[in-house]
């Protein structure tokens, strides 16, 4: 049996990053403007009825705007946007300047280029830890086939090989 105490925020991170993730941005427009952040938690929950998840730090300020949204986008972020995940990821009052977005006509902010996008209102928030795990219900998605995730594991961002 493992000591818990031994479990320090450093190696579980650690040990967690050796798990590959995709990385998405979930972004809705709010009071007009886009606001959004950067999430590699998602995953698929159920089919019937449709449901995906994320898991937001409790310390999010922009969840706190995006949770009130009538709907959200998530879009799976590509191999080539990088810095799209570093811009979302950061606290900065204007994360989308120079980015490429669109808004649906229910207020989900989707990226141009992902591979896959869902757009997503909130179901259910469940406190877990020092973060929220969000179930959200899918409206609509779309996948272009052709266009790679781009993917994060090791605390380093990683493309698929061919």
């Amino acid at each position: 049996m493992i000591d818990e105490s031994s479990l320090d925020g450093a190696r579980l991170r650690r040990v967690l990053g050796a798990f590959p993730s995709g990385v998405t941005a979930v972004a809705a427009l709010v009071d007009g403007r886009p606001a959004g952040l950067a999430a590699n938690s998602f995953t698929s929950v159920s089919l019937d009825p449709p449901l995906v998840s994320i898991c937001i730090a409790h310390s999010s300020r922009t969840w706190r705007r995006l949770r009130s949204a009538a709907r959200c986008g998530i879009s799976v972020l590509a191999a080539d946007q990088e810095q799209v995940c570093r811009q979302l990821a950061t606290s900065n009052a204007d994360k989308f300047v120079g980015l490429d977005w669109h808004a649906t006509t229910h207020g989900a902010v989707l990226m141009q280029g992902a591979p896959a996008w869902f757009e997503c209102s909130v179901e259910q928030q469940i406190p877990a830890g020092d973060h929220d795990i969000v179930l959200l219900r899918i409206h609509d998605l779309g996948v272009e086939q052709t266009v790679r995730p781009l993917v994060f594991h090791g605390s380093r961002f990683h493309q698929l090989a061919p």
